[in-house]
């Protein structure tokens, strides 16, 4: 190259999956045959009505100019009727949501909204790695909170007030979260709302999974933060409504941080493609029915999951929500990520190493529910005869 790189892309390392993709690519180039558990896409399809809001569209010629950076007002009022029949939280559809290409988009626009180079960002670990990801890419100081398997993957707000957080500005939290599927309460949430108005941190939920394999009614931290003072809430359509590949989320929270986000949105993209939002629009008005069906599938393969991990002898609580399986080694494995490349080499099933979510994940091991149940099935036989 004629120019060095940016200095910033020292803090951060290629995506995990990004790289594992490839090695996979390779072996299936091989005529091997690899089952992936690794990945949280979703391969059920998203509501029928999503699709043929967005075939229609894509007839209009309105559909391919340039969209609103705040997206129609259709959506927008749409998802804040989902979140008011979802959740029980009132938004403003006007100021109070933005949507998003994706929640992951979200976490860099906050980020960039809220952060200066030395700011500091709390961050679980373990967690989605993205939030460091970007906290480094910005400059800002990442300080990770703790969260342990004995205190049900919750955060111990004490040990944090431990840390030097005079500089703190964002705090992020995950619930039902990723990759352990702890589900929250709303005393916990009640709990966190006034952590952060004491130590003046704006506090953010990522709440993609509260509607998949979820026993209780599904939460919104915006719940127990009247008038949204200190907190904000990512969501998105991605595993909720099987549409990871459309890029639909949302920032939820008060005007002043969503139209902060704008901000940035505005400078960095050009809106959502018309007969996506259109898709999204119809998508938020899928009947119950639908989402109980969805969950009868991934039901039924979480539990050849389960076998799965029985067969490795890893052990698990069956009382988490989401998208995964989030399982531990027995104690005669050593290294848990050692032992998942001899899984994916010699049994071609590819299992993710909880370490890659950070250290308290190292124990570890996650499985997605994002395969059919015969090819579940099949890599159950395959693990069966490897006689572990």
């Amino acid at each position: 190259m004629i120019v060095k790189t940016a200095d910033r892309l020292n803090s951060v390392q290629e995506y995990y999956f990004s790289k594992k993709l490839e090695a996979i690519q390779v072996m299936r180039s091989r005529g091997i045959d690899v089952i992936n558990l690794g990945i949280g896409s979703p391969d059920l399809v998203p509501p029928p009505s999503a699709i043929s809001s967005a075939v229609n569209a894509l007839q209009m010629p309105s559909s391919h100019a340039y969209a609103s950076y705040r997206g129609t007002q259709e959506l927008r009022q749409a998802m804040s009727k989902w979140y008011q029949d979802t959740y029980h939280v009132k938004l403003d559809s006007h100021q109070e949501i933005l949507p998003l290409l994706g929640s992951k988009e979200g976490i860099l626009y906050l980020s960039m909204a809220l952060l200066n180079p030395g700011d500091s960002v709390l961050v679980p670990n373990p967690g989605y790695p993205a939030y460091a990801s970007v906290a480094n890419l910005l400059g800002a100081r990442v300080i990770y909170y703790d969260l342990k398997e004995e205190s049900g993957w919750l955060p111990d707000f004490e040990a944090i007030k431990t840390s030097d957080l005079s500089s703190c500005k964002l705090m992020w939290v995950n619930y039902p979260h990723m990759p352990t599927g702890a589900p929250a309460n709303a005393q916990f949430f009640s709990r966190l709302i006034d952590f952060a108005k004491k130590e003046k941190i704006f506090v953010c939920n990522d709440n993609p999974y509260g509607l998949i394999l979820n026993q209780t009614p599904p939460l919104s931290i915006l719940a127990q933060d009247k008038g949204f003072e200190v907190s904000g809430e990512l969501n998105s359509l991605s595993k909720s409504f099987n549409m990871a590949g459309w890029r639909v989320g949302m920032f939820c929270g008060s005007k002043e941080i969503v139209n902060a986000v704008l901000q940035v949105k505005s400078n960095v993209d050009s809106g959502m493609f018309l007969a996506v939002q259109k898709g999204a629009e119809a998508a938020l008005g899928a009947p119950s029915a639908w989402h109980e069906e969805r969950n009868s599938i991934y039901h039924q393969r979480r539990n050849v999951i389960y076998k799965i991990f029985d067969q490795l002898k890893f052990t698990y609580s069956k009382n988490q929500v989401g998208l995964f399986v989030w399982a531990k080694a027995p104690g005669q494995i050593v290294e848990v990520d050692s032992f998942l490349d001899q899984v994916l080499d010699k049994a071609h099933v590819f299992i993710t190493p909880g370490q890659i979510f950070g250290s308290n994940g190292k124990r570890f091991a996650r499985a997605a529910l994002c395969a059919p149940i015969d090819r579940l099935e099949l890599a159950l036989r395959k693990i069966e005869a490897l006689n572990l």
